[in-house]
């Protein structure tokens, strides 16, 4: 208890900054106000649990998803789809083809179209007592049509509440009209006139309902619903919001193993909303990208015809002019016809009229890359061949292309990103012309080949008369045009077969199904969890930032830790009237304290066998240091020691109260030379214990108490008792106790718990450890024996040794501790 105090060699510089730190928090001390303020985290899980409770019931709106899973394949090069070739340009994945299906599932344009066609801008909801529902449209017995020439409210809640036979009573509420109305035509808003409130109205299905705010029908639902209404809520919201409240709902991600399939999530509020919005995304989706397929053919068949019927014309012409030879020069039957040479000469100039009409096609082809058309090319079918190099660079080129535009946004003509943009696009548009180039060589170096073939068989019909070589020439060109009509109308079957036979790459896998999904959101535990935390979490701060601002003396480990003052003993609570514990309650835990600081006292002096000194002071008042020192007085008295209790705090006198003593004349009146010792010594019930008030307030206390009389006072009453307490001035408002504890033999510093503040301790700490004062030891006043055992104080505690026992009540921890510790300690 009473630690031995270091020597002058053992203190250091560092060791000496440490005397009167305190810590800047006590963990344990926090940890036990926790436990002591139990009962508001009990009131705040409850409060917590109910408001969670409430919410999930009420509030709460269940969150769903459904999935769609589909393949992307192309297997088929095409201008108009994204080619692998270009992921390598731009540094990405293997799945260019699955990104844009992504880019376009979350499109503007596309979910636009979703918006419009499934009248996604009108949105559905039933309200109960408290919560309120979203409905799907199948869900509601009537749908809401608009008039979209008539401008609407949007944001604007109509409540339709059924009356039977089919009529409905529309509620509006009863504020909140606007003048700033909603056009479905050019989706904008426009100001209109002001105006009055409508009026709530009955009307039947089919039946227009007309405001300056709204128009509208109601249209059955030709499918039975599974719910009764009791009301139906509509609310009509912009296009652009319902695209981009959509949008914010899509989650796109692709398989980990096999990455063209997708895998397209759609969240919201009702189940059966997301599977029709899903599988009628994908639907439109697939048209969409059969079209984008079909394009090319499309565009190839549309040219052949023209080419078609642009030949037809010559072949028509050539045939006139065929059969006006025969009829009017009667040439019709030619003698010694060489038909073999004939027949050479129709069969080299039909696959030259083929070669021409394959590169009219190459010149088409020419055309719309460099005119950068892409939306009206043409397949390279046209042309006699099928190419997927080719086809792979004009795909990449139109790539390029929308790539440039986007990042002349972004970049000057002159930036690095720009020239290199620019030098890619020179790159394919040389690939691609290279390409052609190649077909161009060789369709003219066959063409050069049948003219020469052609001019040889020529040779053999030299030998026929004028006439008849105008006949056989005019035959020649008539065969050579019905060649090339044959040859189109060949490549237009092939175009036109594909467009019949395509198929949209876009395979549905898993299509989206309501297949009675529990909700994903919103996370109720999480919420839960999150509301009850929060309410525990105010006390935990609450206490925390206490705790934090809290300096006052707590713990007595720490104050030993930080003073290294000897620590005489613990004073319990005093729940007396009077500050007479130990003449009033012999047997209290409290009066076996301050027989405990009598016995603890001998080790501060080494004046054995003389009269001692004791002074007891503290830092400021309301610490305990008189009732310290009536109640010390008190036991030594009792034990045979005659002792006298001198009140030398002048400036606030309270000694004479309890002991019922008149203070009309006291120290200061002897220090002033007015009364004689006598006349201030006062008798007590206890024999051996006299008392010397303070009497009354003198002006000058410092110097009373630092007079050579004072000085004198003391030594002559040495002479007369075995001790002497000084009630002193505490030492944290005035210095008289300094002054005091020269001439004492003993002193004792009064600590009162959860009342002393912490930095009051410091002068006094540092003054003891440089040696300005000797023979110190603290008193550790108003400890709260629930808050736990320190120091020998409160040990016994409930086992009948003192008044308290018949009293206490030992604390449930300590019960729950002592019954764990019987039952494992069964034999």
């Amino acid at each position: 208890m009473i630690p031995e105090k270091e020597t002058a060699a053992e203190k250091n510089n560092s060791q000496k900054d440490k005397y009167g730190a305190f810590a800047f928090f006590d963990v344990e001390h926090f940890l036990r106000r926790i436990i002591k303020n139990w009962y508001w985290f009990a009131f705040m899980l409850l409060i917590g649990y109910a408001i969670s409770w409430v919410y999930s019931k009420y509030y709460a709106q269940n969150i769903y998803a459904s999935n769609l899973s589909l393949s992307v394949s192309n297997n088929t090069a095409s201008y108009f789809t994204p080619n692998q070739s270009i992921n390598f340009i731009w540094a990405q994945g293997g799945n260019q083809d699955g990104i844009y299906l992504k880019k376009m599932l979350l499109s503007r344009s596309h979910n636009e179209f979703l918006v419009k066609e499934l009248d996604l801008f009108i949105n559905y909801s039933t309200k109960g007592a408290i919560k309120s529902t979203y409905l799907d449209k199948d869900d509601s017995p009537v749908f809401l049509q608009i008039d979209k020439k008539h401008l609407q409210q949007i944001d604007y809640p109509i409540t339709l509440i059924p009356k039977g036979n089919n009529s409905y009573e529309v509620v509006l509420p009863k504020e909140g009209e606007s003048t700033n109305l909603y056009s479905y035509e050019s989706e904008g808003f426009q100001f209109i006139n002001p105006y009055g409130r409508p009026e709530n109205k009955i009307i039947k299905v089919n039946e227009w309902y007309t405001t300056p705010n709204l128009r509208f029908k109601l249209v059955q639902n030709t499918v039975p619903t599974k719910i009764k209404l009791d009301n139906i809520i509509v609310k009509l919201t912009s296009v652009n919001q319902s695209v981009n409240d959509i949008v914010s709902t899509i989650g796109v991600e692709f398989d980990k193993e096999i990455n063209t399939i997708m895998i397209i999530t759609k969240k919201g509020y009702n189940l059966n909303g997301t599977v029709n919005f899903l599988n009628k995304s994908v639907t439109e989706l697939q048209k969409k990208r059969l079209a984008d397929k079909n394009i090319v053919n499309k565009n190839t068949d549309a040219y052949l015809q023209e080419s078609i019927n642009d030949i037809r014309k010559k072949l028509d012409s050539s045939a006139s002019v065929l059969n006006f030879l025969k009829t009017s020069e009667k040439l019709y039957d030619i003698k010694d016809r060489d038909e073999k040479s004939l027949n050479k000469i129709k069969e080299l100039e039909a696959k030259k009229a083929d070669l021409m009409s394959k590169i009219n096609s190459l010149n088409t082809i020419r055309n719309t890359l460099q005119t950068q058309n892409f939306d009206k090319m043409i397949s390279t079918n046209a042309a006699g061949f099928e190419d997927g190099l080719f086809s792979a660079s004009v795909s990449e080129l139109k790539a390029l292309y929308l790539k440039r535009r986007e990042m002349a946004q972004i970049y000057t003509p002159n930036s690095e990103p720009m020239k290199e943009i620019n030098r890619l696009i020179n790159d394919a548009k040389l690939a691609s012309s290279n390409s052609l180039r190649n077909y161009y060589t060789g369709y003219y170096e066959q063409i050069n080949r049948l003219n020469q073939d052609i001019s040889m068989a020529n040779t053999d019909l030299e030998s026929y008369p004028e006439k008849e070589r105008r006949y056989l020439d005019a035959e020649r060109g008539y065969n050579m045009i019905e060649a090339t009509y044959n040859s189109l109308l060949a490549r237009q079957n092939d175009a036109q077969m594909k467009v019949a036979t395509n198929q949209s790459d876009i395979t549905v896998i898993d299509p989206a199904k309501n297949l009675g999904q529990l909700p994903i959101g919103p996370n109720v535990k999480g919420t839960k969890a999150a509301i009850i935390g929060g309410l525990l979490l105010i006390p935990l701060l609450l206490i925390l930032i206490g705790e934090l601002l809290d300096s006052k003396i707590r713990n007595i480990k720490e104050l030993l830790s930080a003073t290294r003052i000897p620590l005489l003993g613990v004073i319990g609570n005093n729940n007396n009237d009077n500050m007479l514990t130990v003449l009033e309650h012999p047997k209290s835990s409290v009066s076996e304290a301050f027989r405990g600081i009598r016995a603890n006292v001998r080790f501060l002096s080494n004046e054995n066998g003389k009269s001692k000194v004791i002074l007891v002071t503290s830092s400021i008042g309301g610490e305990g240091k008189t009732y310290v020192s009536i109640n010390l007085a008190s036991v030594l008295g009792l034990s045979d020691k005659k002792t006298i209790l001198l009140g030398m705090d002048l400036r606030k006198p309270k000694i004479f109260g309890d002991f019922k003593i008149d203070n009309k004349y006291g120290i200061s009146n002897y220090l002033t030379g007015e009364v004689s010792l006598d006349q201030i010594t006062n008798k007590t019930k206890i024999p051996n214990l006299d008392v010397a008030t303070s009497g009354p307030i003198p002006p000058n206390p410092s110097e009373l108490l630092m007079s050579e009389r004072n000085i004198n006072f003391i030594q002559e009453l040495k002479e007369k008792y075995d001790f002497i307490i000084i009630d002193s001035p505490p030492v944290g408002l005035v210095a008289d106790s300094y002054e005091l504890m020269k001439y004492s033999d003993a002193n004792l510093y009064v600590v009162r718990h959860e009342y002393t503040e912490k930095y009051m301790l410091k002068m006094i700490t540092e003054k003891y450890h440089n040696d300005e004062i000797e023979h110190l030891g603290l008193v550790y006043n108003d400890y709260n024996v629930k808050q736990g055992y320190g120091y020998g104080y409160g040990y016994g505690y409930g086992y009948g040794y003192f008044d308290e026992d018949k009293n206490y009540k030992e604390p449930l921890l300590i019960r729950i501790r002592n019954k764990v510790q019987s039952i494992f300690n069964r034999k």
